[in-house]
């Protein structure tokens, strides 16, 4: 299966949090979009591996991707290094996205800003064709994603472009809160952590809502790019 959009995250609701809106948005508009967790999210202060992994699966049918993998990554531990860049190589030779979306390239979960770089640099070296890698044992084909964009997550990093994804936002809220273990409910016995209080779940709105009115829709999302986003024309521009 060739996929338009690979969305990548660190742990699973990485994806969902920083741009489930606007991959809510693409799929709509017809494309193919699957999703990579690189960890389980087994150190997440709530919750644990096996009820996250349930999560993950009712979130993806939620926003009705067509694949989601999990590379099952030591949560806190992975590195950016030759093990973990070619399964993150084999999986986008498998797909063959146009673009990947990946973790904010700064956050204050470790993880994010490590995964961001994982990604980006696997992204790279997928397309070195003396770099070999089977899935199945079958050799794979070198590709090489023609974008790589990173979503926004705690930090409010200035982006370098936004979606408008007014209309989506409420299919982003629901596969958000299906990670039911993760965020606010004031019937938890569970320790807090900064993800779990009620002004963070209000957060993913007012986010967007924010971002949407400095460009005068009512929500987006931000990413940062590596290179020049470039358009055909002024039409191109909302």
């Amino acid at each position: 299966m060739k996929l338009d959009i690979l969305a990548i995250g660190a742990h699973p609701d990485d994806v969902e949090l920083g741009c489930g809106a606007s991959i809510a948005k693409e799929i709509k508009l017809g494309k193919k979009v699957g999703i990579l967790d690189l960890t389980r999210g087994e150190l997440g202060t709530r919750g644990s591996a096996k009820i996250r992994a349930i999560e993950a699966k009712n979130a993806a049918e939620i926003l009705n991707v067509e694949v989601r993998e999990n590379l099952g990554f030591l949560d806190g531990f992975f590195t950016n290094d030759k093990k973990h860049q070619l399964e993150i190589i084999k999986i986008i030779r498998k797909y063959k996205p146009e673009i990947v979306l990946c973790n904010a390239i700064d956050d204050r979960h470790i993880d994010h800003g490590k995964g961001s770089k994982l990604v980006s640099d696997a992204c790279f070296l997928s397309g070195l064709i003396k770099i070999e890698t089977k899935l199945n044992d079958k050799l794979q084909l070198a590709w090489r994603p023609k974008h790589v964009y990173h979503y926004i997550q705690w930090k409010n990093i200035e982006p370098d472009f936004v979606v408008d994804v007014s209309g989506f936002m409420d299919l982003k809220i629901k596969a958000v809160k299906a990670y039911s273990s993760q965020f606010y409910n004031p019937e938890s016995k569970e320790a807090i952590s900064p993800i779990t209080s009620k002004n963070f779940l209000e957060s993913i709105e007012y986010r967007a809502k924010d971002l949407g009115r400095l460009i005068g829709v009512d929500y987006a999302e931000g990413f940062t790019t590596e290179r020049y986003v470039a358009v055909k024309s002024f039409d191109n521009l909302i």
